[in-house]
């Protein structure tokens, strides 16, 4: 029988919000589905990645994004001429 149990990942161990109510040595399976950020985390992320420009003119953030998003650097053509 399954059973949904929100937990936290903690220095390597999900760790129960709830208490549970499984013998002591019992094994189960888990599947792992995350959940959306919170509004302050989300905010923070931003914050976070907002860092990452700080500083930068313009012109050097468009060129940041610009050679991110230019993808032949990282795929060769097909007829392996690089």
């Amino acid at each position: 029988m399954g059973k949904s149990i929100q937990a936290r990942f903690e220095r390597g161990v999900f760790k129960p919000l709830q208490p549970v109510e499984y013998p002591e040595g019992q094994e189960v399976v888990i599947s792992v589905e995350t959940l959306a950020l919170t509004p302050a985390q989300a905010q923070a992320q931003l914050s976070r990645w907002g860092a990452v420009y700080a500083g930068l003119t313009g012109e050097d953030v468009a060129e940041i994004e610009r050679l991110a998003l230019d993808r032949s650097h990282f795929i060769p053509d097909r007829e392996g001429a690089r």
